[in-house]
């Protein structure tokens, strides 16, 4: 299936993926970020998965899917010669044990049914010890345990479970899988009706403090949801995505563990909740932050676990295919060790953002600040690997010293709105003295733009960041100058690359091409907006609007070549400058 083949479901702690033929093919439990029990979207059936569908054909895609209104209870339904089924898929919310529901509804006249589960802990590695126990299923693989409650009798064989069964109108089968610590008793089963409803109950109220009242309501709303479904609860963080090592380049080696949390992704994603009307969402997210950074400010990361973990080793998982064969299957990140100077200043925006907005402040947070904005005078004049974690040589990246300024320019700021004590002084000259290198160093007067780093010609659409952030008013022609060489010399087909990928280019020290970049293409769009193109803006809104999947989803890039969605998936970096977006364009 193709990436845009799957939709969301999950509990706020994790999430899986359901595919238009009824299969689930990835799921970690019990965190976003745990190995996976269900692994097929990175190898094949025998990796893990759990179908249940229609037995009249192999593995039949759904004839219609949806969310049920405003929430992330998923809905497929298949029409067959006998009759029309649906099957519901979502994840309660814990309690204690995470559970994936599966109710098997007849919708009209009679339908016979299949199902196949075939648990997988460890990726795939480990093909667990299963016994019947009170009437259920138990799974059990080292530290993993899981239970299955079947409401039809499930025959083992070739590592694998089967059962066929009919379902008449009205007629409701409920299916609960359940893990928990192998070394733990046998979990509480739940009420799936009960648990049904009370999910529905929930996702109503919460989308009910949404406050945007735009024309693109429908899309604000599933990418806020969506944005919900990938924010780790017990912390408040949020990952970038659920899944790892889906490829940005297919057949390629650009596959990456997304299952992290990045700073960067602090400012957005709290400008994102707060205009909306989510500050509770957006305290829990700052309180994350003040967590996972505190320490010495030169052992800042880029990013963390879901409850501030720092080491993230990045390892390759062999006995993985991969997705279409893109090799290697990566868990962990070693981008975690990079030196990313823009995430200074992301920091600093996010808690000013906050403060701003009325949030109440926290105590330990400008004394945080304080260490950081004294690294940022320190080392700014440094290379680094950039915005986009490149693994080539480190550059004078442009868009790292813009951050850099936005640091200091928060910090000033701090000082002289909220009464912060600091060295206002001394701050507004660096302040200044960045700005005033980034305009003699990384402008391109020949053809009016900014460039990517310091001497070089390429481009970069982080560049399209500038106004967004206030480093240049919209009006200035510089600002109109490097919008426009983005349009001529990044577009692709009506979309935006982050960089040029070509042979002769090695800035990001890797093999292969890659899809549109979504985020850069959605700055596109908000920076156009801004210089007064809203009629071109609009456009491309749209466009990139009409690449979500059918239940509202995005990956991280858009492959032009193939026309398909590519890189890991849903992109959490996809939808908050979608909501952004809306917001400016409204």
């Amino acid at each position: 299936m193709w990436i845009e083949d799957y939709a969301l479901i999950g509990d706020m702690q994790s999430a899986a993926l359901v595919g238009r033929n009824g299969s689930i093919d990835w799921l970690c439990l019990p965190r976003f970020d745990s190995p996976s029990c269900f692994g097929a979207l990175l190898g094949d059936r025998k990796n893990g998965q759990w179908w249940i569908g229609p037995s009249h054909a192999e593995r039949p895609r759904a004839d219609r899917r949806r969310y049920r209104g405003e929430t992330l209870i998923l809905e497929s339904e298949w029409d067959t010669p006998t009759g029309t089924v649906r099957v519901i898929d979502f994840m309660p919310t814990r309690h204690a044990n995470p559970d994936l529901v599966r109710i098997v509804e007849g919708v009209s006249g009679t339908v016979d049914m299949a199902t196949e589960i075939r648990i997988r802990f460890d990726y795939g590695r480990i093909v667990p010890w299963v016994r019947r126990t009170d009437g259920l299923l138990q799974a059990v693989g080292g530290p993993d345990s899981v239970w299955l409650h079947s409401p039809v009798p499930l025959q083992g064989g070739d590592y694998a479970h089967r059962a066929g069964f009919r379902v008449s109108e009205g007629e409701r089968l409920a299916f609960i899988f359940t893990w928990h610590p192998s070394h733990e008793p046998k979990p509480v089963e739940i009420d799936p009706y009960e648990q049904l409803t009370a999910t529905e109950e929930l996702w109503d109220e919460w989308v009910a403090q949404c406050t945007y009242r735009g024309p693109w309501r429908e899309a604000v709303v599933r990418s806020l949801i969506t944005l919900k479904a990938l924010t780790y609860a017990p912390t408040g963080g949020i990952v970038a995505a659920p899944t790892t090592s889906l490829p940005e380049d297919l057949g390629g080696v650009r596959n990456w563990d997304y299952r992290y949390c990045w700073l960067r992704d602090a400012t957005m994603t709290l400008d994102a909740l707060i205009g909306a009307g989510y500050l509770d969402e957006a305290r829990a997210w700052r309180a994350w932050l003040l967590r996972a950074i505190a320490g010495r400010a030169q052992d800042l990361q880029i990013m963390y676990g879901v409850a501030g973990e720092r080491r993230l080793t990045e390892l390759e998982l062999d006995w993985l295919p991969g997705y279409e064969d893109s090799r290697p299957v990566r868990i962990g990140n070693g981008a975690v060790d990079q030196l990313q100077l823009d995430v200074y200043g992301e920091v600093m925006n996010s808690l000013h953002l906050s403060r701003v907005s009325g949030i109440e402040p926290d105590h330990r947070a400008w004394t945080i600040q304080r260490e950081l904005i004294a690294y940022v005078e320190e080392h700014w004049d440094e290379p680094d690997e950039g915005l986009w974690e490149v693994r080539g040589p480190r550059r004078h990246f442009t868009h790292s010293k813009v951050m850099c300024w936005v640091a200091l320019d928060r910090a000033v700021k701090q000082v002289e709105s909220f009464g912060k004590a600091g060295p206002v002084a001394r701050w507004k000259e660096a302040r200044d003295r960045i700005h005033a290198e980034i305009c003699d160093k990384a402008f391109d007067p020949v053809r009016g733009t900014f460039t990517q780093s310091y001497g070089s010609r390429e481009l970069d659409a982080a560049l399209l960041l500038i106004p967004i952030v206030g480093f240049l008013p919209p009006e200035d022609p510089r600002v109109i100058g490097t919008v426009e060489a983005v349009q001529r010399e990044l577009m692709v087909d009506g979309f935006v690359l982050r960089y040029p990928v070509c042979a002769d280019n090695d800035v990001d020290g890797l093999p292969g091409g890659e899809g549109a970049f979504l985020a850069c293409s959605f700055w596109l769009a908000e920076a156009l907006a801004m210089i007064g193109r809203k009629d071109e803006a609009v456009e491309l809104f749209e466009r990139l609007l009409s690449l979500r999947n059918d239940v509202g989803l995005l990956a991280e890039e858009y492959d032009p070549r193939y026309g398909r969605m590519v890189g890991n998936f849903p992109q959490a970096f996809s939808h908050v400058p979608l909501i952004h977006v809306a917001r400016a364009l409204s």
